[in-house]
């Protein structure tokens, strides 16, 4: 196949960090990317260059333009972390094939992308486009956190922003192994439909004292692990609420506002802890044959129907720069970029 010499991208306009924490809201991409015309990338060896067919947004890409993330922009890249397309140059039995991928060398909100060919994930026939460019970041990582939760050995664990996507896979998850899910959302519309998702208890922190519900819940539950993707003073809350021997696994900072651990004795004398999880470090220290297995477990569960994406909306690239903020503004849902319309 022969390459055109150019693609369009949504490239970054800003190097490194910016010392902010704004969170992952974006009402205007203006200000961190443009859509520009730009070289189509060459692959040098180990690496493969994928024809982007879509390009999922997750809160991490928006952290990442916005220079909040943990690594840093680097002007005039393409962003996008991860994505599914053809594979059409590089020295790979894959030529041609459909794969899932990571942004390696170049991001997936283009029309072409490049990374490492080690990383290529191929995609069962059966498998849908959206589940294609979304299983990575959020089903890996709800693979990935909930091998922690079987691994402590309780009957229950907790998680916060539950209604997101990730959030329900991981309902999902543990209504599947018998490992009750207590969910917290911020609204009550989203608790009956995670209820009927599988989670034993919602929590709803938009209601009158629910720190009171949470009580009740881990009475009733005992859970020992908190998923936690916001980080802000009622997760701080819900922690120490939570039984002897209780792990914060924090994933994400959907909250701007830092929280205040006042009852840091329970560090020594409850045996609890605080600790941080991150998908790429997992993936370099997990057993290798875990990915593999994790992937066809992914795939596997969202062919069956047993997981499913939601999707709030698909942009045309040609379109990111005023239609992708009004998608992510919906309450629910995952917003993808289709880089061929």
């Amino acid at each position: 196949m022969t390459l055109p010499k150019t693609m369009r991208a949504l490239v970054q306009l800003h190097d490194g960090y910016a010392g902010t924490q704004t969170g992952p809201d974006l009402a205007d991409p203006s200000p961190f990317v443009a859509l520009r015309d730009i070289p189509v990338p060459t692959p040098g060896k180990g690496q493969a260059v994928i024809k982007v067919q879509l390009a999922a947004v997750n809160p991490s890409d928006i952290h990442f333009i916005k220079g909040e993330y943990g690594q840093p922009r680097v002007a005039g890249q393409p962003a996008g972390f991860e994505g599914v397309g053809e594979v059409v140059a590089g020295d790979t039995p894959l030529l041609g094939q459909r794969v899932s991928f990571f942004a390696g060398a170049s991001g997936t909100w283009a029309e072409y992308a490049m990374t490492d060919i080690s990383g290529l994930i191929p995609c069962r026939p059966d498998l849908s486009d959206v589940d294609a460019a979304g299983q990575l970041v959020n089903p890996l990582t709800a693979i990935a956190m909930f091998d922690i939760v079987k691994e402590s050995g309780a009957d229950s664990f907790v998680l916060n922003a539950a209604g997101s996507q990730l959030g329900k896979l991981l309902i999902a998850l543990g209504r599947d192994h018998g490992i009750a899910p207590i969910a917290v959302v911020r609204r009550a519309a989203q608790a009956d439909a995670l209820r009927a998702l599988g989670a034993a208890d919602v929590i709803v922190t938009g209601e009158a004292d629910p720190l009171a519900q949470a009580h009740a819940a881990f009475k009733a539950h005992k859970p020992r692990i908190l998923l936690d993707a916001v980080g802000d003073q009622f997760t701080a809350d819900l922690f120490f609420a939570m039984p002897n021997g209780a792990r914060w696994v924090n994933y994400g900072k959907l909250s701007t506002d830092a929280p205040k651990l006042a009852e840091l004795g329970q560090l020594i004398f409850q045996s609890k802890r605080i600790e941080g999880f991150w998908l790429t470090r997992w993936m370099k220290e997990v057993d290798p044959a875990r990915v593999p297995q994790a992937f066809a477990t992914i795939q596997e569960r969202f062919v069956t129907g047993s997981w499913t994406t939601d999707v709030a909306g698909i942009v045309p690239l040609s379109a990111t720069m005023t239609g992708l903020a009004q998608v992510l503004a919906k309450p629910d849902g995952k917003a993808f970029i289709d880089p061929t319309a």
